[in-house]
């Protein structure tokens, strides 16, 4: 095998929640990024359904796996390790991946990664625009999480300074869809509304912007809330509702809210850099306001493209090439899927004194071992 010791060759596995993610990369140079989306599945329920989306992975693994070969045009032997999201996220959709990844890395004798689906968020940003700069600060929102993160190492250092405590943005913008019956996801249609509407038509709430209110958190229940008594108020007078001033309005107290506290946190920890990353990164006024503020501030805005902040096999990828570099312990079998993984953990090292390395030879199934490798992508 090629010595890829200073751009190692990884393949990555992203199945936290609704999408199949495999991707693969040399460094960090994106070879491929393939994604199978269950969204459509879920999309007559109003919001993902757990036993759907695994399902939907279990299908949807090996078929997406493959393609991204093709894709990068490496063969499974060439890689120098494969990374899985090991969380958090959805335990049973966590769980198809981890044991994919496990079962490839055990047959091949490659060494496993488990890493973190937020760091990982945040790493992506190194395959458009390189090296991360140490100390990095991260937005992360999504669906899930409403996070600002202090990385002064990637793989070994993500430090939380806030958090949602309630809804994530995400969550808000899927919400107030349902009540405009806009359809799910909401993100992509209430940002594409907004753009004709008018962002100061109606004041709606900024959460936890006071001077005693947690100066990093979030919380969005209550935006969401005020936003929804409006609309209603206005069903019950038999007034029509103005959809896209509405959601212009409601989108812009959230990216003012997410900027707004991310600026901060950049000025108070003497960062110079800011990441966005996560599925609602891919929000065109949360980007614009963002950059604006941004460069007011002497700060510098790294922002992956949309394709890039949605889940993605890519990240994983991405992350687990970081931890091949920088000679992080790689993860054991007995490796499993943690729905509530801390971001402070970035990977899930194992005890190699406990479980040797595949490539040790050093366990009592060599023979199995050889089989497997010899009859997979023989």
């Amino acid at each position: 095998m090629a010595d890829h010791r200073d751009e190692p060759l990884v393949l990555g596995i992203e199945t936290s929640c609704d999408e199949t993610g495999v991707g693969i990369v040399h460094g960090t140079t994106l070879l491929a990024d393939a994604v199978a989306s269950s969204v459509d599945e879920h999309a007559r329920f109003g919001g993902v359904v757990p036993e759907v989306a695994s399902r939907a992975h279990l299908e949807a693994m090996v078929a997406t796996i493959e393609r991204a070969l093709t894709d990068a045009g490496v063969k499974v032997r060439d890689l120098d390790g494969i990374a899985v999201t090991a969380g958090p996220g959805l335990a049973g959709a966590l769980l198809v991946g981890v044991t994919a990844a496990k079962a490839y890395a055990y047959a091949l004798g490659k060494p496993l990664y488990g890493v973190n689906h937020l760091a990982s968020h945040i790493c992506v940003d190194q395959l458009e625009h390189g090296r991360l700069p140490e100390p990095t600060m991260a937005l992360l929102v999504s669906g899930g999480h409403s996070s600002l993160l202090l990385s002064s190492d990637i793989t070994s250092d993500v430090r939380p300074l806030g958090a949602t405590i309630d809804d994530a943005a995400g969550e808000a913008f899927d919400k107030i869809a349902r009540v405009l019956q806009l359809g799910f996801p909401g993100g992509p249609v209430i940002d594409r509304l907004a753009r004709e509407g008018d962002p100061e038509a109606i004041a709606f709430p900024r959460g936890l912007t006071g001077p005693r209110d947690a100066a990093y958190d979030f919380s969005f229940s209550g935006l969401k809330t005020a936003v929804a008594r409006w609309i209603e108020a206005k069903r019950a007078a038999g007034e029509e509702i103005p959809v896209r001033d509405v959601a212009a309005s409601f989108q812009e107290a959230v990216v003012d809210v997410l900027t707004r506290k991310a600026v901060r946190a950049c000025k108070e920890e003497g960062v110079d850099h800011l990441m966005i990353g996560g599925g609602v990164a891919a929000n065109s006024r949360l980007r614009a306001l963002a950059e604006e503020r941004c460069e007011r501030a002497g700060i510098r805005l790294r922002v992956p493209r949309p394709g890039l902040c949605t889940d993605n096999g890519a990240m994983v990828a991405a992350l687990g090439a970081e931890m091949v570099a920088r000679n992080r312990a790689a993860s054991d079998w007995q490796l499993s899927a943690d729905s509530s993984l801390p971001v402070t953990e970035t990977h899930v090292p194992g005890d190699a004194h406990l479980h040797p390395h595949p490539h040790s030879h050093a366990h009592s199934h060599d023979h199995v071992h050889e089989t497997a490798k010899d009859n997979l992508y023989s």
